[in-house]
């Protein structure tokens, strides 16, 4: 069982009221536990983090420093959680809760997410490893303390409401700060260190890797997670808490959504590609009308390259063809291209190692082509661990040694 769902939250909440009275019995007595109760609670914490999360002194309790650190995370984890609660009494007309509400648990917290996740008590369960009969026990004591409905059956499948999925979306960055707090813990006590990226076509190919050999050599001890997945799943899992940065994507006007920030990593200029043998590459001039001759593989509407795409052919007052082919892939695209006279839009590093090969080429086009603003994104309230901003950092430099020195 992941360890976070072993947690208490009652008694995480607990430390944080301890750390403001500076004492067990002031604390003690705000919450509503005995003096005994709390202090077996501190100490059972203590030993699952694995350190000292206060001084034992005659004037009172001070946190240390890795205590101090982890309240943080918790004061944070739990304002996401009672947003998340506040939310769903607010739509469902009942007086807002001021503090965690006693009869929320982990358990139900962990039930809910997975049953939303899996779409089902059955598989839910299984996930979870709990029985059937208790995830969805655990599910209606969270809909009986929060006062609404989170989940309808729809046929065979549960579904969460609109509110549920908003209030999931605050009980998964808390869970996401509870871990990054733990594994702030642990790096501070052993070394290393984790962090999780979303990484788009345009980074995977040369940027990423680069990065991630420079990072993995200046932190041996650190783990990092890659995820690859459409734009739109990637923002999800980073609104959510689920990956901590997103490298990779064109910059988007607006903002994707108000809750995330984009930063400017560096410029990256487009080319017209088709196989080294194709009949363009035998003119010693190209113009926009010649490109209509040709079948083109892009991507779908709605994704950035494709934008790009059309407007090549708009800037040049020409509307662009119909596609013969829409792919959001890269790895197909770039094997399309060497199946005949297909062409396409890319950036240098999605096709360096076929130009490098000999398989693929750029088509120049007088006039041009186009440059984009690649991105990272990062949540606005997002609060790394040092190593964690080191990797944001070292993303940066690359990024201004790459903008000196184009591949």
């Amino acid at each position: 069982m992941d360890p976070i769902y072993a947690l208490n939250l009652r008694h995480l909440d607990a430390l944080s009221v301890i750390a403001r009275a500076g004492g067990m019995s002031a604390a003690a007595e705000q919450i509503g536990l005995s003096q005994p109760a709390l202090a077996q609670a501190v100490g059972k914490l203590e030993r699952n983090l694995g350190i000292r999360l206060f001084e034992r002194q005659a004037a009172g309790m001070r946190p240390t420093d890795g205590g101090r650190a982890w309240i943080i995370r918790i004061e944070r984890a739990l304002r996401y959680l009672t947003h998340g609660m506040r939310l769903v009494r607010r739509s469902a007309r009942l007086a807002p809760m001021d503090h965690i509400e006693r009869r929320v648990s982990m358990v139900q917290l962990r039930a809910l997410v997975a049953v939303v996740h899996c779409g089902s008590y059955a598989a839910a369960a299984e996930q979870i490893a709990l029985s059937q009969p208790a995830v969805y026990r655990a599910v209606r004591e969270l809909q009986d303390a929060l006062g609404a409905q989170l989940l309808v059956r729809a046929g065979r499948a549960v579904r969460p409401t609109d509110l549920a999925s908003r209030f999931v979306r605050f009980v998964r960055l808390m869970l996401a700060e509870l871990r990054t707090g733990m594994d702030e813990i642990a790096a501070n006590e052993h070394g290393g260190g984790r962090i999780s990226i979303g990484t788009l076509p345009m980074a995977r190919a040369v940027f990423l890797p680069d990065l991630l050999a420079r990072f993995a050599y200046e932190h041996p001890g650190a783990s990092v997670e890659v995820r690859e997945a459409p734009y739109g799943e990637l923002l999800v899992a980073l609104r959510h808490g689920d990956i901590d940065l997103l490298i990779g994507g064109a910059m988007r006007e607006p903002a994707p959504a108000n809750d995330v920030e984009q930063e400017s990593l560096f410029d990256d200029e487009l080319f017209i590609v088709g196989n080294s043998a194709h009949p363009l590459r035998r003119r010693k001039r190209v113009t926009i009308q010649d490109l209509l001759a040709y079948p083109w593989a892009v991507p779908a509407l709605g994704v950035p390259m494709r934008h790009n795409w059309e407007t090549l052919f708009r800037s040049h007052g020409v509307e662009p063809p119909t596609p013969r082919i829409e792919c959001g892939s890269v790895l197909v695209t770039r094997g399309l291209m060497l199946k005949g006279e297909w062409l396409t839009l890319m950036s240098l590093d999605q096709f360096l190692f076929e130009r490098q090969a000999g398989a693929l080429a750029e088509i120049p086009i007088e006039g041009g082509v186009l440059r984009r603003r690649i991105a990272m994104i990062r949540r606005s309230d997002w609060r790394p661990t040092p190593m964690q901003e080191r990797f944001a950092v070292l993303a940066r430099e690359m990024s201004a040694e790459r903008m000196r020195t184009p591949p």
